[in-house]
Parts: structure tokens; C-alpha cells; sequence
């Protein structure tokens, strides 16, 4: 995969987890799961676009390492929406399956930046 893939799948993710957020009811747990899961969902693509700028490898990595932070904080509050409300339509299954893979990507992006 190259680096612009995954610089369109984060903003994608992003957008696409605010686009789920709009459809949750007006409850105070929604209320606290949007702003939280709205932060995180999208504070990936950003952090990882930063660490295309980084000045030096320790940044690049810095910069992975809080969009990989993000990224596990998205996915728990999808689980969390999903033991909560038991959402389980195709659109929720791919945001929690896209945290999953994110996850995965950048934790080995750190893993192999060698410093």
C-alpha cells in the first residue's frame, strides 16, 4: 500500500464516522459517544497527514504513534456503540472493520520505523 492510500482512507474514515454520527439519537450517552468518537475518527487522517511534513524520523513516528492512539480510541467507542445499541447494519460493520485495519496499519508503520 503506499502512503497516499493511506492518507485517503484516514480522511475517508474520518468523514465517513461523521456522516454515522448524525444518525444517532439526541441521548446523553450519544451526545458524549459523537464528540468523543468525532474527535478520535478524525484526529487520525490528521495526525498521520502531519507526519507527512515530519522534520525528521522521531517526528514521522511521534505523529504515526497519536494517529495509531486515535485510531484504538475510535475503535473502542465503535464497540462501544455496538454493545450499547447492538448496531450491526453493513455501513457500522465496515466503520468497525476500517478502525480494525487502521489499527493494524499504523501500529506496523510504527513497528518498522526505525529510528
Amino acid at each position: 500500500m503506499k502512503q497516499n492510500d493511506l492518507l485517503t482512507r484516514t480522511f475517508t474514515f474520518g468523514v465517513d464516522c461523521l456522516i454515522f454520527l448524525r444518525t444517532l439519537p439526541n441521548d446523553p450517552e450519544s451526545k458524549l459517544i459523537r464528540f468523543q468518537l468525532g474527535k478520535s475518527s478524525t484526529s487520525i487522517g490528521a495526525n498521520y497527514e502531519e507526519s507527512q511534513a515530519g522534520s525528521s524520523k522521531a517526528d514521522f513516528k511521534n505523529k504515526v504513534k497519536i494517529a495509531l492512539r486515535e485510531a484504538r480510541e475510535s475503535n473502542f467507542w465503535l464497540r462501544v456503540l455496538e454493545k450499547l445499541d447492538g448496531y450491526d447494519s453493513e455501513e457500522f460493520k465496515a466503520l468497525l472493520n476500517e478502525s480494525n485495519e487502521l489499527k493494524n496499519i499504523l501500529a506496523a508503520i510504527v513497528n518498522n520505523t526505525k529510528l
